[in-house]
């Protein structure tokens, strides 16, 4: 019995660029919620990839992007 990946990365964005980023992860296939928020982290989003060879795509694609400082990835299942 394998149950859904449930993944939430924290992102920490450079000052200003919180909205953009969100605006590029609500774009994303696996990924189903994100939201702006306030504290240590400027961003969450919830995935639910198909299986941790997809996280890996999916985490490495964000950890590019320009205007994130830094990303923490929680994994439930």
């Amino acid at each position: 019995m394998s149950s859904q990946l449930v993944v939430y990365v924290l992102l920490v964005t450079e000052v200003g660029k919180e909205h953009e980023i969100l605006d590029s992860l609500k774009e994303m296939e696996d990924v189903s919620e994100a939201r702006v928020v306030y504290g240590e982290f400027d961003v969450v989003c919830k995935m639910m990839p198909k299986n941790l060879r997809r996280l890996d795509e999916i985490v490495t694609k964000i950890r590019k992007t320009s205007s994130i400082i830094r990303t923490v990835t929680l994994i439930s299942s």
